[in-house]
């Protein structure tokens, strides 16, 4: 067991980014024009249940400015705020990888031409790739350093389809496999509280990953967003919101569950959308993290602690 943060029990990715890197490394979100194939009918037009009208992104930008203004602007908030100094530029908003190749290719170049970027992070569904597109990701790693996030959510088929999310997750495994033969990182984005899945349900999505061999995980909450389809179902009452302490508990129990060596892109998120809904405690994104931490300390353990050989 190893942790590039002696003062924490799990491998926390910005710790693992300076490690390799020496300074502070910030992930700074583009938006870069995509839709997704569950909002453009290609799949459907209703999208994720849980999903605004943002993709997945908070809008921090005005509209319609270049990939490089974006930059220039995030790089510059980010190095006043939290003093980074190297930079990962994040296609966050919808499905990054929805576009011909050609197209990807003049998108990813423009953010790696900046000078501050010394990698890029792409967000995308496991359905919005192939041989091609993951060849182009694949030639960036030489000079660059390079993650393939994935939306996977559950590996529960039956969540999955309450979701709406428009794949299963045997398309997540193929996907990840064909990704993997590239020898590019991936991140793969879960769900905690997702109605109908009992602790058993989302511990055996650890599980499964850790079988699977993910670089990352990004763990997220069940939210309910204002103008999604979530939200008419939480105020009819139909969707039983995590209570913060039981979030912190299975938070925990999932760790327990990862190799150590899986980097950990997020536990909690920040609640900073105006129109997040619920939960209301999420917006106190570090005491979250703190208790997540004493938690696990206070059970004398830490990430792939109950991990079978």
């Amino acid at each position: 067991m190893f942790f590039y943060n002696s003062n924490l029990r799990y491998n926390r990715f910005s710790d693992h980014l300076r490690h390799l890197y020496g300074v502070k490394v910030y992930k700074v979100t583009l938006d870069a024009g995509f839709t997704c194939p569950n909002r453009d009918g290609t799949i459907s037009y209703e999208g994720c249940v849980f999903c605004d009208n943002g993709g997945s992104f908070s809008q921090l930008y005005p509209n319609n400015i270049s990939i490089k203004q974006q930059l220039d602007i995030g790089i510059n908030l980010s190095k006043q705020k939290y003093k980074a100094q190297k930079f990962l530029a994040y296609f966050q908003a919808y499905s990054n990888t929805y576009k011909p190749v050609n197209e990807l290719k003049s998108i990813y170049n423009q953010a790696l031409a900046h000078d501050d970027v010394i990698g890029m992070s792409i967000g995308t569904r496991p359905d919005c790739i192939d041989e091609q597109k993951l060849d182009l990701i694949a030639s960036y790693t030489e000079n660059h350093y390079v993650w393939l996030e994935y939306g996977l959510q559950s590996v529960h088929d039956k969540s999955l389809k309450f979701i709406n999310r428009g794949h299963t997750f045997k398309t997540f495994k193929n996907a990840l496999e064909l990704t993997q033969k590239h020898n590019i990182n991936v991140c793969a984005h879960i769900i905690l509280g997702l109605p109908n899945e009992t602790r058993n349900d989302m511990l055996e999505t650890a599980k499964v990953l850790a079988d699977l061999g993910v670089n990352g995980v990004k763990i997220h909450l069940l939210c309910v967003l204002n103008n999604t389809r979530l939200a008419k179902l939480y105020f009819q009452g139909k969707i039983p919101i995590m209570e913060e302490d039981e979030y912190v508990e299975t938070v925990c129990d999932f760790l327990e569950l990862l190799p150590s060596e899986v980097t950990i892109h997020r536990l909690a998120g920040n609640g900073l959308k105006p129109n997040m809904l619920a939960p209301g405690w999420l917006s106190k994104k570090f005491v979250v993290l703190n208790k997540i931490d004493k938690l696990l300390e206070l059970r004398n353990s830490y990430q792939g602690a109950k991990l079978k050989n």
